[in-house]
C-alpha cells in the first residue's frame, strides 16, 4: 500500500513538471521572467556607471549621442570625486557611523531577544510585540524631538549623534528578528547546559549565538544597510561639510541651485554603493551555508 502511494506521488510529480521539460516552456516559465528580473535590478547600476564615465557634453545630448552607451568614456568625474572633494572623508564618516551603530544595535538586540524568548517570564510576548510596534513609528515623526535632545546634549553636528540615534530605529526590528531565530533553538540544549552548571552568559555565548548565526547575519545586514542609506537624521543632525555622510553630501554638494552635476552625482552614488555590494557578496555565502545547517533535538 505504501509503495503504491509513493509511486502515485512520483507520477503526479512527474506530470506536474512536464511543462518544464520542453525548451519553449522552460524559456517562457523560467528564463524569460528571470531575465526580466535581472534587467530591472541591474539597470540602475548600469545607468549610474554609464553616467559616471560619460563626458560632460554627452550627459544631456540625447539627439546625437546614444543615451545607453558612450564611445569616449572618461574618468574625470570619478577623479574629481575622489581627489577634488571631501568624498573620502564622507565615505569614512558613513562607514564609521554605520559600523558603530550596527554593533551597538546588535548587542542590545541580542540581549533583549534572549531575555524575552528564553527566560520565560510573564508578559514576555507582550513586550516583544510592543518592541516591534516601536519599529513601525516613522522616523520623520521622531527626528524633531530627537534633534532637541541631541542639541541639548551638545552632540549637534557630530557623527556621534547618529550613532546614538540610529539604534532607535534598528533595535526594535533586530530584536523581533532575533526573537524568531532564538525560538527555533531547542530548549533542551539550554536545560542540559543549566544542569551541567553553565551560567546564562555561557549559554548565550556558547550555545545560542553559534546556533543563531543566520539571524545575526540577517540583522547585521539589515542594520548596516539602513544606516548606510539613511537620509533624514543625517540631514538634520549634521551641518559641516566634513562631517556629512555620503547620502546627504552628494545631494548637497553636487547640486548648485537648479544645476545638477550628474557625472559627479552618479559617480558618488556608484562608489558609495560598492561597499554594500561587497558586503552582500561576502555575507550571502555565509548566510546560505549557515541556513543549510539544522538544529536537531
Amino acid at each position: 500500500m505504501t509503495d503504491a502511494v509513493a509511486d502515485g506521488a512520483r507520477a503526479d510529480h512527474r506530470e506536474g513538471m512536464e511543462h518544464l521539460e520542453t525548451g519553449f516552456s522552460r524559456l517562457v516559465t523560467l528564463w524569460l521572467p528571470l531575465g526580466l528580473i535581472v534587467v530591472v535590478l541591474l539597470f540602475p547600476f548600469y545607468w549610474m556607471a554609464l553616467t559616471a564615465i560619460k563626458p560632460n557634453h554627452q550627459l544631456l545630448d540625447m539627439d546625437t549621442v546614444s543615451p545607453f552607451w558612450t564611445w569616449s568614456p572618461t574618468f574625470e568625474h570619478i577623479y574629481k570625486l575622489l581627489f577634488e572633494s571631501n568624498y573620502p572623508r564622507w565615505l569614512w564618516n558613513t562607514m564609521y557611523v554605520a559600523s558603530a551603530a550596527t554593533l551597538l544595535s546588535i548587542v542590545a538586540s541580542v540581549l533583549a531577544a534572549y531575555a524575552i524568548v528564553r527566560l520565560r517570564y510573564k508578559g514576555a510576548q507582550t513586550i516583544g510585540g510592543l518592541i516591534f510596534l516601536a519599529y513601525l513609528v516613522p522616523p520623520s515623526i521622531l527626528f524633531i524631538p530627537l534633534s532637541t535632545v541631541i542639541y541639548n546634549y551638545g552632540l549637534f553636528d557630530s557623527p556621534l549623534s547618529l550613532i546614538l540615534v540610529y539604534p532607535t530605529i534598528l533595535i526594535p526590528f533586530s530584536t523581533w528578528l532575533l526573537m524568531g531565530y532564538f525560538k527555533t533553538i531547542p530548549y533542551e540544549l539550554e536545560e542540559c547546559a543549566l544542569i551541567d552548571g553553565a551560567s546564562r552568559w555561557q549559554i548565550l555565548t556558547k550555545i545560542v549565538l553559534p546556533l543563531a548565526i543566520p539571524g545575526l547575519i540577517s540583522a547585521f545586514i539589515f542594520c548596516f544597510t539602513l544606516c548606510w542609506n539613511e537620509f533624514i537624521y543625517a540631514l538634520t543632525f549634521l551641518q559641516s561639510v566634513q562631517n556629512k555622510t555620503v547620502p546627504v553630501a552628494i545631494v548637497n554638494e553636487f547640486v548648485d541651485g537648479d544645476v545638477y552635476r550628474w557625472g559627479s552625482l552618479m559617480a558618488g552614488a556608484l562608489v558609495g554603493s560598492l561597499p554594500l555590494v561587497i558586503l552582500y557578496a561576502f555575507f550571502v555565502e555565509h548566510y546560505v551555508s549557515a541556513m543549510t545547517g539544522a538544529v536537531k533535538e
